[in-house]
């Protein structure tokens, strides 16, 4: 079952029956632990007992870290001295991070197992020319499949560890708990969210209102739209392009990555869209995830609004724990950079994706001492908000974000350099024109880039209508637009619609 599919309509429909019908909030829960069940059990059934496990061995955890004193303060409590108490705090404190430190690393264990050790192994057996560990690392790529969203999953995990270790009351409630962490439009994608911004509105569970329910239905068009409709039809470009690299020019190299940056920001947004469409109609707000990221001015703006929820988990969890900026423009690069190589390595087992990171890291690096630069020369700093220097800002951001796109599509490091060392005058194949843009598309290779122009056209006003002039469309054009959306998407969508790209990662 998939978001986009006749199943998940028939599905969604029926447990919003079966969910709003009944009026008790503990029933309502376990109808959404069930449907959540139901849902993965649609794809990866025999998974269910580990991410129950996984789910109670980190509620577990979370109380003991709860426990903020041992001493339940009786009448022999009474008795100890200052010292005595404050020796009995200190010890249990230590105890309390030896248990979070233990929790984070059964996560990461858990993680690494399952997405990295083929990755590992093939890594060990390439330094030191290893045949027989090449053989077992490819055995276990065959038989190992990862659980989906297990990424999304661990890092909730970790996150809600910490923050009660920081201080944020710990659940006593396994059902509302476990409901959390399979909640089924989250689950294998995200967004990514905190317990306690979840465990807040489950508590008060209420109908929603009329413009809720528009609002909902809306996202879930978009997002079907963006999906099933676009994403789905650049992906075939996508595909055949970077199938037959050898036989592609340069210019069909840059027509391909910015081809991919646009699919990959529809696939994976058109997923969130349907996931917040979805809990919206249950009366719950999952966090947004995007926030037009390609008219971003500079890589750390970007980061502010592409894939939020996983750039407000680094930064709260591992760039300040780290030291931030906090600790001079040396240490806050350095900083930056290991942030980003996690991030990386989050993404999936490739040395592409370690490349991604790195090259964002840079980035992220090159932009805090242009930043600093500029603080220190006003001329430099009056000019990069003129006109122009706004849109070599953009250009410049939106260049480096496209390009790193490559190392996503192709993780082989062999095959990502191929590309860069070919992204100038290289000439094509005589025949990939005719075998790929008319053949495969049934457009000639001008005409695709108009239409992905197009698309971008379109991105950007939406974005001059919703962040410059604060309009947007009222409920009665959006309750309209929602059945001819969906049935544009049934009659005019591929008919084998592609895998979303995040649910590799």
């Amino acid at each position: 079952m998939t978001f986009v599919s006749l199943l998940y309509g028939v599905f969604l429909l029926g447990v919003l029956a079966i969910y709003w019908l009944i009026q008790s909030q503990w029933l309502r829960l376990w109808i959404l632990l069930l449907a959540s069940v139901i849902f993965y059990a649609s794809i990866q059934i025999y998974y269910i007992p580990l991410l129950f496990a996984l789910t109670f061995f980190n509620f577990r955890l979370g109380l003991i870290l709860g426990k903020r004193s041992l001493l339940r303060l009786n009448s022999k409590d009474w008795r100890m001295s200052n010292q005595e108490w404050q020796a009995v705090q200190e010890n249990w404190s230590k105890k309390r991070l030896r248990f979070l430190w233990l929790g984070i690393f059964l996560n990461v264990v858990l993680l690494f197992g399952f997405k990295y050790i083929p990755f590992f192994l093939n890594s060990i057996a390439a330094l030191f020319n290893l045949p027989v560990i090449k053989e077992q690392a490819t055995w276990l790529n065959l038989q190992l499949i990862a659980p989906l969203g297990i990424s999304f999953f661990c890092f909730e995990c970790i996150s809600y560890l910490i923050d009660v270790y920081r201080g944020a009351p710990a659940t006593g409630n396994f059902l509302k708990f476990s409901t959390y962490k399979l909640f089924f439009p989250k689950l294998i994608s995200g967004p990514i969210t905190r317990y306690h911004h979840l465990a807040a509105q489950l508590n008060t569970l209420r109908f929603p209102s009329t413009n809720q329910i528009v609002e909902g239905l809306w996202l879930i068009a978009c997002g079907a739209v963006k999906k099933a409709l676009i994403a789905d039809r650049i992906g075939i470009l996508v595909g055949v392009s970077f199938d037959n690299l050898e036989r592609a020019g340069s210019g069909d190299l840059w027509l391909a990555t910015f081809a991919y940056g646009l699919q990959l920001y529809l696939d994976f947004s058109g997923y969130v869209d349907i996931a917040l469409g979805t809990a919206l109609l249950m009366g719950l707000n999952l966090p947004p995830n995007f926030d037009f990221p390609y008219f971003t001015t500079s890589i750390a703006e970007f980061w502010r609004r592409w894939h939020i929820t996983l750039g407000d988990w680094l930064r709260n969890y591992l760039y300040f724990p780290l030291g931030g900026s906090r600790q001079g423009l040396k240490r806050t690069c350095l900083n930056l950079l290991i942030v980003m190589l996690i991030a990386g390595i989050w993404h999936g087992a490739a040395w592409g994706f370690v490349a991604w990171g790195a090259y964002h890291g840079i980035a992220l690096v090159v932009h805090r001492l242009t930043e600093t630069l500029s603080d220190n020369v006003p001329v430099l700093k009056k000019w990069w908000q003129t006109i122009p220097g706004i849109v070599v800002a953009w250009a410049v951001t939106q260049l480096m974000v496209f390009t790193s796109w490559i190392f996503f599509r192709l993780p082989n490091l062999k095959d990502a350099t191929w590309v860069f060392t070919h992204l100038w005058g290289h000439k094509a194949d005589i025949q990939f024109a005719q075998k790929v843009y008319l053949e495969a598309i049934g457009l000639q290779r001008a005409e695709i880039a108009l239409l992905l122009w197009a698309i971008v056209g379109i991105m950007a006003i939406i974005f001059a209508l919703h962040r410059g002039l604060k309009l947007q469309l009222n409920w009665p054009i959006k309750i309209m637009l929602v059945p001819l959306s969906l049935y544009a998407v049934w009659m005019l969508a591929p008919k084998q619609g592609l895998p979303y790209i995040y649910f590799d990662f």
